[in-house]
């Protein structure tokens, strides 16, 4: 599943700041290499681009493509204005 990144939606991204600074457990739903679709549960404490693409790391030293995010905390991606 190595696709172009697609920049996902900026009032998204402005949750997912706001996430990182509350250092909030959440649930993150998203899409792996695979595309087989996932669920954890974590802190997002950073975003870094990496080739290109951007990436929320998390507490454990995970990191996800933000254009794989299905949801965080309850917020669905696809459609977010």
């Amino acid at each position: 599943m190595s696709q172009k990144y697609q920049p996902i939606s900026c009032h998204f991204y402005d949750e997912l700041e706001l996430l990182a600074i509350r250092q909030k457990n959440c649930s993150i739903v998203y899409l792996d290499e695979t595309g087989s679709q996932l669920e954890k549960f974590a802190v997002i404490t950073d975003f870094k681009i990496i080739d290109a693409a951007e990436f929320m790391l998390l507490k454990d030293g995970d990191k996800i493509r933000l254009d794989r995010l299905i949801s965080v905390d309850g917020k669905v991606l696809q459609g977010f204005c």
